[in-house]
């Protein structure tokens, strides 16, 4: 089943019992948890090609949300179709199960993002992280790359406020390292962006990029 849907609109939902996983087409997604007092950490962003729920294949409840950024097209696979597809071809079952081990792979990155870098270093090390990604899918222009994040779920990314998120960006765009227009990005100095955000791309363990 295809799906158009609107920014910022739940995908599937925190203790929903999901019978079909999520296949991003086209567009922006983002895995998040909400507290009970209206706050929400975001645990990764998703660009086209990822497959965000394949763990309900396995896990009956979710344990977290799954929304829209911008504007996206989904496609949703029933668990049985899936399950199917795996056993008729195996070797796509390794590839499933190696998805979800990068999965962790970028959680433990995040982690140690939020929990020991500065808000200077934090912001920069997600911005080189999705000009890669994007980049491997061939979904960046030169150095240039869309970026359709406001800075309220930057902030929730990082663990800063938005004036915080908002004051490094102007110290990034300040130090020569980023250019921003509307909804993109361009890196003018890549090793120093990378420097500023201690980033290795080992954890997202890509063999290749998009021609």
């Amino acid at each position: 089943t295809l799906r158009v849907l609107r920014p910022r609109q739940d995908i599937v939902r925190d203790q929903d019992r999901p019978s079909q996983c999520c296949l991003i087409l086209d567009g922006f997604a983002f895995r998040y948890k909400a507290l009970g007092d209206g706050k929400r950490q975001i645990l990764s962003f998703h660009i086209p090609g990822d497959m965000p729920d394949l763990q309900s294949l396995h896990l009956e409840v979710m344990d977290h949300s799954l929304a829209t950024l911008a504007t996206s097209k989904v496609a949703l696979i029933p668990h049985d179709t899936v399950r199917a597809f795996i056993r008729a071809h195996p070797r796509i079952g390794d590839v499933f199960w190696r998805d979800t081990l990068i999965d962790a792979a970028v959680f433990r990155e995040w982690v140690t993002n939020v929990g020991r870098r500065e808000a200077y270093g934090r912001i920069a090390h997600l911005l080189c992280e999705l000009f890669v990604r994007l980049r491997a899918v061939g979904l960046t222009n030169g150095d240039s790359y869309p970026l359709p994040i406001p800075q309220a779920e930057l902030a929730d990314a990082t663990g800063l406020s938005t004036v915080h998120v908002n004051r490094t960006m102007q110290e990034l765009r300040g130090d020569g390292l980023i250019k921003t227009n509307k909804a993109s990005v361009v890196i003018k100095d890549w090793d120093g962006l990378r420097e500023a955000g201690e980033f290795d791309p080992t954890f997202l363990h890509l063999r290749k990029q998009a021609a």
